[in-house]
C-alpha cells in the first residue's frame, strides 16, 4: 500500500511541477505536453528496467538490498555507516526508503527515475529557451525528437549511479546558465555528481570553469578570481578522485596504466559484447566509443535500439565541420559550452578504457546528450544565420523599390 502511495504522490508531483515549469519558462502548449509525453515514457522505462534488471541481472538489486559485495558493512548497520562516495553513496541514497520503509525495488525505480527525468525536463527547457531555430533530419524534427531516444531514458530510469549523475550533471548545467541566481543550486548538484562519480565531478567543475572564462560577460579580474577558485577546487578534489580510481597520483602514467588495465579485463572473451581496444588506432577507439554498437554489433534489443540513436549521432558529426565557426561557439549558451568542454576529457579517458560496448552504452548516456546538442545548435545557429540573410536581402529589394516607386511619382509630379 505504501508502495503504490508514493509512486502516485511522485507522478502526481511530477505532472504538476511539468506544468509549472512550463509557465515559469513560457514554453508553448505543445512542449508542455511533450513533457507530459516524456513523463509517461520515462516511467514506463522505471517498469521495463525492472524487468530487465530482475531477468538479466545488474548492480541495481544489489544496490536497492544493499548487498553489494564490494561495500560491506562490519559491526552495527547505520544510515550513516554507508556514507562514502561511489557505490557506498548508492548505498546511503537507498538505505532510508529501502531499510527503513521498506519500499519495494519497482518503487525504488521509480523514485530514482524520477530524478532522472527531472534532468531530462532540465535539458529539455534550456533547450526551447536557448536555440534558435529547429532542424530535420529525414522530416522528422530534431526538438523534441531526441528526447525520446530511448538510452536517455533506460539507463535514468532505475537505482544506480546513472540515473544519479544525469541528473546532477543536468541540474548543475541548469544552474549554470543563470549561476549569478542559482550558484546555490549548482553546489547541491556538483556534490550529488561527485558523490556518485567523483572524476565526473572534478571534469563538471573543470567544464564549468572554462565555459565562464571563454564568456565576454565577465571582465577580466573576475575571470582570474574564477580560474582561481577552480584551480583550488580541483587541487582539493585530486585527492579524493585518485583515491576513487585507486590509483597513488593523478597523473598520466597512472591514468594510462589503470585505462591499459580496465581495457583488458573489460575485453576477455567471457565479457558479453566486448571489443579489444587495446589493437586499435586512437581514431578507432573515438569511433568505437561514440558511434558504436552500430547494427552489426546489437546482441540484444536494447544494443538494437542503441546502433539507430548513434546512427543518428554519426550523421550528425558530418555537420561540426560545416558549421562550426567562432560566432556559433561565442553565443552558444552557457550551459552548452560547459556540456561539451567536460564531454571532451571525459571522452578521451572512457574511450581508452572501455572495451565493452554495454559499459559505453551506460558511460556515454551521461554527456553524449551534450554532443547531439553541440551538433545540433551549430545548423540551428547558421540556419538561423541564413534566415536572417535572406531576410536582410527582401528587406534591401524592398526598401530600393519603394525608393523607386517615390522617384517615379515625383518626376510625374
Amino acid at each position: 500500500m505504501l508502495d503504490l502511495l508514493v509512486i502516485l504522490v511522485v507522478i502526481l508531483v511530477l505532472v504538476n511541477s511539468n506544468s509549472s515549469m512550463a509557465k515559469r519558462f513560457g514554453l508553448p502548449h505543445k512542449y508542455e505536453l511533450h513533457l507530459h509525453y516524456l513523463l509517461a515514457y520515462h516511467i514506463f522505462f522505471s517498469f521495463f528496467f525492472t524487468w530487465y534488471i530482475m531477468n538479466y541481472g545488474g548492480d541495481s538489486q544489489g544496490y536497492w538490498r544493499l548487498g553489494m559485495e564490494q561495500a560491506l558493512v562490519r559491526g552495527e548497520v547505520t544510515w550513516m555507516s554507508y556514507f562514502g562516495d561511489s557505490t557506498w553513496f548508492i548505498l546511503w541514497l537507498c538505505y532510508i526508503p529501502s531499510k527503513v520503509f521498506g519500499l519495494s525495488y519497482i518503487t525504488g525505480n521509480i523514485l530514482f527515475g524520477a530524478l532522472g527525468f527531472v534532468g531530462i525536463r532540465y535539458i529539455f527547457i534550456l533547450t526551447a529557451e536557448h536555440f534558435p531555430r529547429n532542424y530535420e533530419v529525414f522530416g522528422v524534427p530534431l526538438f523534441p525528437t531526441v528526447f525520446y531516444f530511448l538510452n536517455l531514458h533506460f539507463w535514468t530510469a532505475g537505482v544506480g549511479k546513472d540515473a544519479i549523475c544525469f541528473w546532477g550533471i543536468a541540474w548543475f548545467l541548469f544552474a549554470l546558465q543563470k549561476y549569478k541566481s542559482r550558484w546555490w543550486q549548482g553546489l547541491i548538484a556538483l556534490f550529488f555528481v561527485y558523490m556518485a562519480r567523483p572524476h565526473m565531478g572534478q571534469a563538471l567543475l573543470g567544464g564549468a570553469a572554462m565555459a565562464i572564462m571563454m564568456g565576454s560577460e565577465l571582465k577580466i579580474h573576475f575571470k582570474i578570481a574564477m580560474g582561481l577558485a577552480a584551480g583550488v577546487g580541483t587541487y582539493f578534489l585530486l585527492g579524493s578522485t585518485a583515491e576513487f580510481l585507486k590509483v597513488e597520483e593523478l597523473n598520466l602514467e597512472s591514468l594510462t596504466q589503470l585505462s591499459e588495465t580496465t581495457a583488458g579485463n573489460l575485453s576477455r572473451g567471457n565479457v558479453g559484447s566486448a571489443v579489444d581496444i587495446s589493437s586499435y588506432s586512437l581514431p578507432m577507439r573515438l569511433f568505437t566509443y561514440m558511434f558504436r554498437p552500430l547494427f552489426f554489433d546489437a546482441h540484444n534489443f536494447v544494443a538494437l535500439f542503441s546502433s539507430v540513436e548513434n546512427l543518428v549521432y554519426l550523421y550528425l558529426s558530418f555537420f561540426i565541420y560545416r558549421n562550426w565557426t567562432p560566432e556559433a561557439i561565442r553565443d552558444m549558451p552557457l550551459f552548452l559550452k560547459a556540456g561539451i568542454i567536460t564531454f571532451i576529457p571525459v571522452t578521451l579517458a572512457f574511450m581508452n578504457a572501455l572495451s565493452n560496448l554495454g559499459v559505453v552504452m551506460r558511460m556515454k548516456n551521461m554527456t553524449m546528450i551534450y554532443f547531439l546538442l553541440f551538433c545540433f545548435f551549430l545548423i540551428s545557429y547558421n540556419k538561423q544565420l541564413r534566415i536572417q540573410k535572406v531576410e536582410e536581402k527582401m528587406r534591401y529589394y524592398k526598401q530600393r523599390e519603394e525608393i523607386k516607386a517615390r522617384k517615379s511619382r515625383r518626376n510625374v509630379g
